[in-house]
Formats: C-alpha cells, sequence, structure tokens
C-alpha cells in the first residue's frame, strides 16, 4: 500500500474498541445481553405517538426537511425551559445550547472545539472509553486518575473516591479542561457535593473547563441526589454538560443528544458540528420536544417518566444484585445508571480455554461467559488506561434496563451456574 494511502496520524493506535468485539461476539453467540447498555422494553407511548404525527405531517410538513442546524427551535426552546429551572439561571436557547446526534457527538464537539494540540485533560477513571481516543485526536493528552475503593472488597460505588491530593496533582499550566461523568459508568457512582466541589475549586484555581457528562441524570437511587456541575457557584462560565435522550426516554436508536453550557464554549462547538454534521433528522427532534414538553408539565410528580424509570430500574437493580449474589459474584451496589459491577475475584473459573482468548482477566471472562453460559457482559478494564486497568479486571459490568423476562433468563443461567459448581464439588 502507499504510504499515501494510509490513516491519518491522528487516529493511528485507536482503532481498537470493546464495543467492536463484544457486540460481535453478542451477535454470534446471541447471548442474555446484559452487556451494552440499551433498554430491550418499548419507549414511552406518549414519545412514539409524538414520532408517528409527526412523521406523517399531520400538522406539518416540514418535519421531513431541514431544520435549524444547531437545534431545531422547539427543542431548544423545551431544553432550555427545563434546565433553566434545575440549575437556576437562563440558558439562551440559540447561544447557548447545541443538539447533536447523541451525547457521543456533544462529546466529540466538545474536544474537537476546545482541545488543542499539548493541552492536557484530566480523565476520572472509569471512563466512558471515548473520552481518551477524543482527547488524542484533538491532539490533546490525557491525564488518569482513578477512584479507588475505599477497601478491597466494597457494598456501594459511593465507596469509591478520589484522593484529593492526588486530583490536585494532575493539574499543571497545560491542563485546558477536565472531564467529569455522573451519574458514572460503568460505575454507577453519583457524585456527591463535596465532591463535585472539590473539583469545581480545582477547575476555577487552575482555571479549567470541565466537560460535564450527565446522561444518567435522571437515574439515581435512594437518598441519592444528582448536582449539576454548572448550578455550583463560579462554574456555569466554564463547564459544558451533555445529556442525552436516549438515556432520558430510553431511545438509545434515536442517537439524540445535546449540551448547553455559556455562548463562548459552546460557539466552537458548533463550528465542528456545522462543518461535519451540520444537522440532525428533524422528525426526532420534534418528537424529543413534544416528549420534554409532557414531562415539564408533571415535573417531579409522581407520573413524569423521569420517576416513574428510576423507580423501575430500583427494583431490577435489587433484583439483579440478588441473583448475581447467589452465584458467588459480589456485586457493588450502584447508586444511579443502569450498570452494575460485580466483583469475580471470587469465582474460580478455568480461563485457560483457548476459546477465552487472551488479556486481562475480565476480558477472558466475559468471552466464557458469552460462549459457555449463554450471558453477555462488558470488561470494565476497558475503561480504565494501559497502567491503570488492573483496577478493573477483577470486575464484571452488566446493564440491568432490561424486560423482566430478560432478566428471567439470566437468572436461570446464573441458578444452572451455580449447581454445577455445586455438582463439581
Amino acid at each position: 500500500m502507499s504510504k499515501k494511502h494510509g490513516p491519518a496520524k491522528r487516529i493511528q493506535g485507536l482503532d481498537k474498541n470493546v464495543w467492536v468485539e463484544f457486540v460481535g461476539l453478542a451477535l454470534e453467540y446471541k447471548p442474555v445481553n446484559l452487556g451494552q447498555g440499551f433498554p430491550d422494553f418499548a419507549a414511552p407511548p406518549n414519545l412514539v405517538d409524538a414520532l408517528v404525527k409527526t412523521i406523517s405531517g399531520e400538522e406539518n410538513k416540514m418535519m421531513h426537511q431541514y431544520t435549524r442546524g444547531f437545534g431545531h427551535p422547539r427543542l431548544v426552546k423545551a431544553i432550555s425551559t427545563l434546565y433553566s429551572q434545575l440549575i437556576g439561571r437562563e440558558i439562551n436557547q440559540n447561544t447557548e445550547i447545541l443538539c447533536t446526534v447523541g451525547a457521543y457527538d456533544s462529546l466529540f464537539c466538545a474536544f474537537m472545539g476546545l482541545i488543542d494540540e499539548g493541552d492536557e485533560v484530566i480523565i476520572i477513571e472509569p471512563y466512558f472509553d471515548c473520552y481518551e481516543p477524543m482527547t488524542k485526536m484533538a491532539g490533546g493528552v490525557p491525564v488518569f486518575v482513578p477512584l479507588k475503593p475505599k477497601h478491597p472488597r466494597v457494598p456501594s460505588t459511593r465507596d469509591f473516591v478520589l484522593d484529593p491530593e492526588e486530583l490536585a496533582s494532575k493539574f499543571t499550566d497545560k491542563t485546558k479542561a477536565l472531564v467529569l461523568n455522573t451519574p458514572n459508568n460503568p460505575l454507577g457512582k453519583v457524585f456527591k457535593r463535596s465532591e463535585l466541589e472539590m473539583i469545581a475549586d480545582l477547575c476555577k484555581k487552575h482555571d479549567v473547563i470541565c466537560i460535564s457528562d450527565e446522561v444518567y441524570e435522571w437515574l439515581v437511587f435512594d437518598d441519592n441526589e444528582h448536582i449539576r456541575m454548572a448550578s455550583l457557584p463560579d462554574m456555569w462560565d466554564r463547564t459544558i454538560t451533555i445529556g442525552s435522550a436516549g438515556k432520558t426516554f430510553s431511545v438509545t436508536g434515536w442517537k439524540l443528544g445535546w449540551s448547553y453550557g455559556p455562548a463562548h464554549l459552546i460557539r466552537p462547538m458548533m463550528t465542528i458540528h456545522q462543518n461535519s454534521l451540520y444537522t440532525i433528522p428533524t422528525p426526532l427532534q420534534e418528537a424529543a420536544a413534544i416528549g420534554f414538553e409532557t414531562e415539564l408539565a408533571r415535573l417531579n410528580q409522581p407520573d413524569c417518566y423521569f420517576k416513574e424509570l428510576a423507580a423501575m430500574l430500583k427494583s431490577k437493580r435489587e433484583r439483579m444484585a440478588k441473583f448475581l449474589s447467589e452465584v458467588g459474584l459480589v456485586p457493588i451496589i450502584p447508586e444511579g445508571g443502569y450498570f452494575m459491577m460485580a466483583d469475580t475475584s471470587g469465582i474460580d473459573v478455568d480461563l485457560n480455554d483457548p476459546e477465552v482468548g487472551d488479556g486481562n482477566r475480565d476480558y477472558k471472562l466475559v468471552r466464557w461467559l458469552t460462549k459457555k453460559k449463554g450471558i453477555g457482559a462488558i470488561p470494565p478494564s476497558a475503561f480504565y488506561n494501559p497502567d491503570h486497568k488492573h483496577l478493573g479486571e477483577n470486575y464484571i459490568r452488566f446493564c440491568f434496563i432490561k424486560e423482566d423476562s430478560t432478566l428471567d433468563k439470566a437468572e436461570k443461567i446464573i441458578r444452572e451456574w451455580k449447581e454445577s459448581m455445586t455438582n463439581a464439588k
């Protein structure tokens, strides 16, 4: 191959991706899929009705044509109305909001629009796996700091914490941004106010942007509270907040996201967006706007979808924790989101079988579970940088935003696995 036909230097070494392998395994072996983070149940009926009505063109035939490139007018108005209430300041729908192809596109626009060659970006581990390659594609340098358990085995994600001194040591005169994810994927940790204030104080001290990925904002359980970074004192002017219709309305296939923040940070993101995708599907934005308007009218009421979904997921979380425990896995109860990490260090499985391949223990175990037991999961070491992958290799990540019938199948397999281990002794 000609040297001129090779890949651009900015993407070299970034071709490996955990989803390529394990989505492929799921398609090949067709396990009970507790790996990928998507619901296998129907979207809210009112949202589906809104989309059907929009596509039919009953009210406006222009819904099949281009809309405003930075966000459909009805949708940015709804987003502005909602988040202005939630963070306690008026958000300009035209200059302080950008609608994108999923939260993924919002993240890409943030990194490409704000990070320059040599800029350092602090990434809290475990992290959603696109943060690192996007930083590198923008020419930035990822700097990692891990959440660590207080004890060898902890019962809840609240016991995973940052070391304040370690975090502070990562800030230099080259630090441009810090990436926060709360509730965290894959862990499910919901950052407490004191933790956010500690991070915010460091961002203000060093004049650093905070890219706050809050796509699981409505999915918090028990006495936990989602606190928006942009709502903290003096953080609005340095925070980009990212949201997702897929997570908010259980429609991950719609690939509709948004960012909000001060105009001086959103404007560079708009420049990236207009020169890559330019605009996104009009009917999906119109339907999502109607969905937001519906929920705004009953915000904080028991019948609000945001509350209903969190309540439903709490019971699924408790059910999954119970059946994972039965086979010797030690679940770490998430405070938010819809993933559960389970400690596998007490599981005795022969991972020398050639079918499970090589790599870290969690990769081997997930392949073994998929191929031998018919349950799909995700290896959490994928969410750590190479120096810290050992922090994730004794865990696996399961998704519990699934139909009860899906969890029934998973529970049956788990119980059969337990019986086979008992009979082998």
